[in-house]
């Protein structure tokens, strides 16, 4: 990441995020990603680890994020999202 206030264009964001999710869709179905992080983490509450409270929070935090993820991309197809992230990359 770069440091504050130094210059960058919002083309190369907007880019860089665009390859981020085209990855992310190759990558696996996104839309599990919650059921999965919150299986996996149910598991790991199970065990002494899991009673490390930062440990917790941090857990906490990855699903919602996996969530909110797959809420804003969930409503559109696998090709609407592909053809997207190729549209803006190519921008």
């Amino acid at each position: 990441m770069q440091k504050e206030n130094e210059k960058t264009s919002e083309p190369d964001v907007m880019c860089a995020m665009a390859k981020f999710l085209s990855d992310l869709w190759f990558e696996d179905d996104f839309r599990d990603q919650p059921e999965h992080l919150s299986e996996i983490f149910e598991t790991i509450l199970l065990t002494e680890m899991g009673d490390d409270q930062d440990l917790r929070i941090k857990m906490v935090s990855s699903i919602r994020t996996s969530k909110m993820l797959a809420n804003a991309l969930g409503p559109f197809s696998d090709m609407e999202i592909n053809n997207a992230c190729k549209k803006i990359m190519n921008a």
